[in-house]
């Protein structure tokens, strides 16, 4: 499949499409070329019938995807408008990333963390190694973090433990992420692909309309929202981008130390 960008990759394999996020020398940080890749690998994977399940995984065996690439912050993300902004390009990504209508499987091996995180929670099902490692690190960086990405999480694995991976922006071990309901499977390294496979063959050669209206059912479930709240949580969002711990947390970053925050 030819994309916009050599950091996506999109095949397709029997009954399988495989969308890879290919940035494995920042961790598989996703940045705006990386997010019209997605949008593009997954219309056309929704658009062709031979293609009945979806798997997405990171290249170099270090990351699933680490994040938004922080590189660019400064240039795409660095108040408020420029937010907006960058949302705009990335909304065509994560509108196809909420809407396939297909199973979509992803396969975590390493950092699965951030924005990065909030990609693996649209997966149907998430299978992970061990050593992989799960996080939500806003709170170190100063950022908000959207209304939809937090929501989807809370439903995932309740209040309490969503407070508690956005308040301590600690990160959670593979078995511990397992038993909050997080993930669905951890499997050993060498076996993962394989596993993986076996579990998209199985949902391959099974009747794709009653896939489909399942999918649909589980996500009008999931789907409810308090259109309000969420205009009011935007606007703290944007307070979190146009603040000064903002700026710190990035100059932090980049000085590789730790960010002195002042609440404002």
């Amino acid at each position: 499949m030819e994309l916009n960008t050599e950091k996506m990759i999109g095949e397709k394999e029997g009954g399988i499409g495989w969308m890879t996020f290919n940035h494995p020398e920042r961790r598989n940080a996703i940045n705006l070329a990386m997010w019209q890749g997605i949008g593009d690998a997954f219309e056309a994977f929704q658009n062709r019938d031979d293609v009945r399940v979806v798997v997405m995984k990171g290249a170099g065996g270090k990351a699933f995807a680490s994040g938004a690439d922080i590189s660019e912050f400064d240039q795409h993300r660095a108040n408020a408008e420029q937010r907006k902004h960058y949302g705009a390009t990335s909304a065509r990504g994560n509108h196809w990333l909420s809407s396939l209508g297909k199973p979509l499987i992803a396969m975590i091996d390493g950092y699965c963390i951030g924005g990065g995180l909030a990609v693996a929670l649209n997966a149907d099902v998430r299978f992970a190694t061990p050593g992989s490692r799960f996080g939500i690190p806003a709170a170190k960086l100063g950022l908000g973090y959207e209304y939809g990405g937090i929501a989807t999480l809370a439903r995932l694995v309740g209040p309490s433990t969503t407070r508690d991976v956005l308040f301590s922006a600690r990160f959670l071990e593979s078995d511990e992420a397992l038993s909050k309901g997080l993930i669905n499977f951890v499997v050993e390294g060498d076996k993962l692909e394989q596993e993986v496979r076996s579990y998209a063959g199985l949902i391959s050669v099974n009747a794709p309309l009653t896939i489909r209206a399942a999918k649909a059912a589980v996500s009008a479930f999931e789907r409810y929202t308090d259109v309000e709240a969420a205009k009011e949580i935007s606007a703290l969002v944007d307070a979190c981008f146009n603040s000064d711990d903002y700026k710190e947390g990035r100059r932090a970053f980049s000085e590789k130390r730790k960010p002195k925050f002042a609440g404002k």
